[in-house]
């Protein structure tokens, strides 16, 4: 019999089933071993990517832990090896912070892993060190994972999130070594519990298990591709889009190995050239299920936005062949004759490639403008006007000029002829929304030139042999409504005939605003609501200014020119030459004294 002691001193007797439930109770441990690790993750520098600074926090916290708990492993000058073990989860002092040991000492190991593959891109002899610290932190996953197992002392959660986080570490280290089939089985093993655990937990627990088990698709799909489910390699290109998967590229380079068709080669128009970088022959690989990609993406903006990852991997791939022919100078030259050499034909595939996916991301934009025009819904706020469409299409023709100027392609006939019959399609859209704005101005007769302008370019290219299906329909649609398009801008005109607005402003009872002020029509007689306003427009203030003559100006040009009289004789300056004469008078006019005043 087990007495309790509470604070007031006094005993209370109980059973021994309660003393049996009690021990139990009491030598239950229990850890969330996802939520600890993503909080410590989230707060010690993965957030950022830096894994030196997690692998840190975790060698820290362990020595905290092994000094709180008192399994130190041994002392200041020799180490003795001391792992928790199920006497310590099964003892007196047992507490769930002993497993936290083990776990912390597969993280800190995987930390370091993931720091060495950050290394390994210029270093490639790292991965070695790589796989080893993967193997060690799937040996302490699995030594969490007995110890949750054998001792009886956890309870059932504890035990899943053990298996489910050895499974997961054991998929990481199988698919660095590409071992695809076990490393699928591996991850697969840990997703069905992580979802077996979110559906039993509440619903504010659920997200960290919804959000590991997304982490774990984008392996899996990887595995599925590489063990040969051609499927999931247009997957792969669709969780790219989607920013789920950051390193698409370095896998592809790791399958094209084993994947049949390798990318030493490319054909274009008749000439087939060798693909020499590395980073362009990834980014071909990855063009041929672009396609599938597309068309199974659930929505519009999905579609963009894979479309835009491709593009910036197309630039990079631009990037590359230009830095190859910079550092080559024999390549800047296609040489005595008149064929392109191959890495500047490549060059042009590649911006080819490049504009042709522009125009189609651009064709998406316009798609959904107008679904956004015809529902009368907003995009990102704002409501779609006819003169973003027509700013779209500018764009569109801007790139189909750019595919007429391509290097070594401006004399090729056939080219600029199927370039030329498409330009025709799009300068069709844009002076049909150029006539929607002009209408909208109530410029009509500038709207109806437009749209014969429009109804021109339709016809010539439906006469064209146009390979795009989809835009020959969009023809058609187009053909129709300039049609309806017309009537409408010629019924506008009509009502807004000039000379019947000027007639109803002196017939009609309604107000007329005039912006003349009221000095200025003294004599037209109005009905104008504004005079007995608070701010009538009876003068304008300050007056406008006027043109006054400035004052003439003389200029006396004849003055240099007229002979005056003598008349020192009446002055009196002759009789003043004669005194002064002499050498006294030289003296007294020198020295200023001896001069008659006058």
């Amino acid at each position: 019999m087990v007495v309790l002691e509470e604070n007031s001193g006094d005993g209370k007797p109980i059973s021994p089933d309660e003393e049996t439930s009690l021990d139990t109770k009491l030598s239950t441990l229990s850890l969330e071993i996802f939520r600890v690790t993503k909080d410590a993750q989230q707060q010690h520098g993965l957030r950022h990517g830096d894994y030196q600074r997690y692998r840190g926090y975790c060698s820290r916290r362990l020595r905290r832990l092994r000094k709180v708990l008192k399994i130190p492993q041994g002392d200041r000058r020799h180490y003795r090896r001391r792992d928790v073990t199920a006497a310590h989860l099964t003892g007196a002092s047992s507490e769930s912070r002993l497993l936290c040991v083990p776990l912390l000492q597969a993280e800190r190991a995987w930390a370091h892993a993931m720091q060495l593959r950050q290394e390994a891109n210029t270093e490639p002899r790292k991965r070695f060190h790589l796989v080893a610290r993967l193997r060690k932190a799937c040996a302490h996953a699995q030594m969490l994972l007995q110890l949750c197992e054998q001792s009886g002392a956890c309870d059932a959660r504890t035990q899943l999130e053990a298996g489910a986080y050895a499974a997961w570490l054991g998929g990481v280290l199988l698919l660095e070594l590409q071992q695809w089939r076990p490393a699928a089985e591996s991850l697969t093993r840990a997703q069905l519990v992580l979802e077996k655990l979110s559906a039993a937990l509440p619903e504010d627990e659920r997200l960290l298990y919804k959000q590991k088990v997304e982490e774990l698709k984008p392996s899996l799909r990887y595995c599925a591709y590489n063990i040969g489910d051609e499927s999931a390699a247009g997957d792969l290109v669709a969780m790219r889009g989607q920013g789920l998967i950051e390193n698409l590229d370095t896998l592809m380079a790791q399958a094209k190995e084993s994947r049949s068709g390798v990318m030493h080669e490319v054909e274009w128009r008749g000439r087939r050239v060798t693909v020499r970088p590395e980073k362009v022959r990834l980014f071909l690989i990855a063009l041929q299920d672009l396609d599938k990609s597309v068309a199974s993406a659930q929505s519009v903006q999905a579609k963009i936005d894979i479309l835009e990852n491709v593009l910036m991997d197309c630039k990079d791939a631009i990037t590359a062949i230009k830095d190859e022919i910079k550092n080559d100078p024999k390549l800047k030259t296609a040489g005595d004759n008149q064929q392109v050499s191959s890495v500047n034909y490549l060059l042009s595939y590649l911006m080819y490639l490049r504009l042709v996916r522009t125009i189609e991301r651009n064709n998406l934009l316009v798609q959904q403008a107008e679904e956004a025009r015809k529902y009368n819904t907003q995009i990102d706020g704002k409501k779609v006007r006819p003169q973003d469409l027509t700013r779209l299409y500018e764009i569109i023709l801007q790139n189909y000029v750019e595919l007429q100027q391509l290097p070594g392609f401006e004399n090729d006939a056939a080219y600029q002829n199927e370039i030329e019959n498409e330009l025709k399609a799009y300068r069709a859209f844009r002076c049909y929304y150029i006539a929607q704005v002009l209408t909208a101005l109530r410029r009509f007769r500038e709207a109806l030139a437009m749209l014969e302008r429009c109804s021109v370019y339709t016809s010539e290219s439906l006469k064209s042999k146009l390979l795009d299906k989809q835009l020959l329909e969009k023809l058609r649609v187009l053909q129709k409504n300039i049609e309806s398009c017309k009537f409408e801008v010629h019924a506008d005109s009509v009502l807004e005939d000039d000379d019947e607005d000027e007639e109803s402003k002196y017939t009609s009872g309604k107000s007329y605003k005039d912006k003349k002020p009221l000095v200025d029509r003294l004599d037209d007689y109005r009905e104008d609501s504004q005079v007995l306003t608070k701010n009538p427009n009876i003068f304008k203030l300050p007056p406008p200014m006027e043109a006054v003559p400035c004052k003439p100006l003389f200029f006396d040009l004849a003055c240099n020119f007229i002979e005056f009289p003598n008349l020192d004789d009446k002055t009196g300056v002759a009789n003043n030459k004669k005194q002064g004469a002499g050498l006294t008078g030289l003296v007294k006019g020198f020295l200023g004294w001896g001069k008659s005043d006058k």
